[in-house]
């Protein structure tokens, strides 16, 4: 088992499921279990301010007047584009990590349908997009990956004990 560090406060849990998104400061961690869907989490250093999102596919048609959807990675970066503008904040300040994006389906049907591979490769692009460093990343393999980020520190917990196959990098980087 993954021994997870707690703060000399009581430190308030949020689970994300598919979909959910959150953002946010203090004594907060973002929990949320994932598969083939795809965690970003970015964090402000010097304002210790971020959040998460977990996301199942890139994108959905959609018209002006509809509402975000954190199921799509380019409504849930929307939503953390909001949330960096209402902090008074730039994206370019914050540190991102990646997660997940795991191929579920390996064999039968699913056999080419690698939804985990095209689910990093937007969260990479929507990154660099706004030149948001990615220090961090833990995706693609297999098998699920539970994650909990600490908005205190901007540090991120990970375990994957049946997973294999994943590409990782860690340090400060571009």
């Amino acid at each position: 088992m993954t021994h997870i560090p707690h703060t000399t406060e009581a430190a308030h849990t949020v689970v994300l499921r598919p979909g959910d998104f959150h953002f946010g400061s203090g004594q907060t961690r973002i929990s949320t279990l994932l598969g083939s869907c795809v965690s970003i989490t970015l964090w402000h250093p010097r304002q210790r301010i971020g959040g998460m999102c977990h996301y199942m596919m890139t994108e959905r048609p959609r018209t002006p007047d509809s509402a975000l959807d954190g199921r799509y990675a380019s409504e849930a970066f929307d939503l953390f584009l909001q949330h960096v503008e209402a902090a008074g904040t730039r994206p370019s300040e914050y540190q991102a990590k990646l997660f997940g994006g795991a191929n579920m389906f390996t064999g039968g049907k699913g056999k080419g349908m690698d939804i985990g591979a095209r689910n990093i490769d937007y969260a990479h692009r929507l990154l660099a997009s706004r030149h948001i460093a990615l220090i961090a990343e833990h995706v693609a393999g297999s098998g699920r990956r539970k994650l909990h980020f600490d908005l205190w520190s901007g540090e991120v917990w990970l375990a994957f004990p049946e997973g294999a196959g994943a590409k990782i990098r860690s340090g400060h980087g571009g």
